[in-house]
């Protein structure tokens, strides 16, 4: 059964995120509920954490930034991105925390 903070369909990966803007650092924590738990340290001020957050999946997941997307979540804490063309597996995020 696959976990449902993650749903991969073709090349598209989607993840469901539970973010925390202002840490002192980015960092995967583990399981919030039915998403992903990332700490990050950008500000929730002017989009700055959305930012933050597309670049740190695009690292994580060895994709260029274009290939992030946020799909719903803007001004959430509770946030849907997209991967396109990742061959990581998203398992191996819970592994890092």
């Amino acid at each position: 059964m696959q976990p449902s903070w993650y749903r991969r369909s073709g090349e598209v990966i989607t993840l469901t995120l539970h973010i925390q803007p202002g840490a002192k650092r980015s960092e995967i924590v583990g399981l919030h509920g039915d998403a992903l738990k990332i700490k990050l340290a950008a500000p929730p001020i002017e989009g700055r954490a959305n930012e933050a957050l597309l670049k740190f999946i695009a690292d994580l997941f060895a994709v260029p930034l274009r290939s992030t997307e946020l799909m719903q979540g803007g001004q959430s804490r509770h946030k849907v991105v997209a991967i396109t063309g990742s061959l990581v597996d998203p398992e191996i995020l819970l592994s890092r925390n």
